[in-house]
C-alpha cells in the first residue's frame, strides 16, 4: 500500500513499516526513507542506551525512526501547534514511551536545557539557516564522542572544532554528521 500525501513509514526497529502522520506546513518536509537509511546505516542500526534530541521534530521521521530503533530517550522539540499536536497523536498510537515532546522553540530550547545527548538531529527548515547560532550552543549538549547530524538545502562548511565524518547528497537534500574535535 503506498503512503498519503503527509504520512511517512518508519524503516526500521520495533516500529518497522509502522506510519506517521503530520499535517501540511510550509516548510515541513520529513527526511526521505533513502536520506534516513543512510543516516541509520552510519549511527549503527541499534541505538539501545544512546539519548537523542531531535531539534525542528516537525513529523517527528527522525525521532521515532530513533526510538524505534531502541534509543533510551528521544526528545522531540517542536513550535509549531499543529505538528507537536500530530507528534502526540504518533506517541500515543506506537506506544513511544521514551519519546519526551517538548512545544517550543528551538534554540530557545538548547540555552535552557541541561542535558547532555550522543546524537543531535537538526534539520530546520531550509530557508532559515540557524546553523551558525545553534553551533555555539551545541558543544554543552553533547556527550563525549557525541554526533550531529544535519540536513539543508545546500553544502555547509564547519568552523574550526567540527569534523564532518559522513557526507551525501539525495536530490536536494544535503546531509552530513559531525563530530567535535
Amino acid at each position: 500500500m503506498s503512503l498519503k500525501p503527509n504520512e511517512v513509514r518508519i524503516i526500521g526497529g520495533e516500529w518497522r513499516s509502522r506510519r506517521i502522520r503530520f499535517p501540511p506546513r510550509e516548510g515541513l518536509r520529513p527526511t526521505p526513507d533513502r536520506v534516513r537509511e543512510t543516516l541509520f546505516n552510519w549511527l549503527g542500526q541499534d541505538l539501545a542506551g544512546l539519548s537523542c534530541l531531535d531539534l525542528f521534530a516537525g513529523s517527528g521521521a527522525l525521532g521515532f525512526e530513533a526510538a524505534s530503533r531502541g534509543a533510551t530517550r528521544v526528545v522531540m522539540v517542536e513550535s509549531d501547534r499543529a505538528a507537536h499536536a500530530a507528534l502526540e497523536v504518533n506517541r500515543g498510537a506506537l506506544d513511544a514511551r521514551r519519546v519526551e515532546l517538548v512545544r517550543a522553540d528551538a534554540l530557545e530550547f538548547v540555552r535552557h536545557d541541561k542535558r547532555e545527548y550522543d546524537v543531535i538531529f537538526l534539520d530546520p527548515p531550509f530557508a532559515a539557516d540557524h546553523r551558525q547560532t545553534l553551533l555555539p550552543l551545541l558543544p554543552q549538549r553533547l556527550k563525549s564522542g557525541g554526533r550531529v547530524y544535519y540536513e539543508s538545502g545546500a553544502d555547509a562548511q564547519w568552523p574550526e572544532g567540527w569534523d564532518v565524518q559522513k557526507r551525501s547528497r539525495a536530490g536536494q537534500v544535503v546531509f552530513q554528521l559531525v563530530k567535535r574535535t
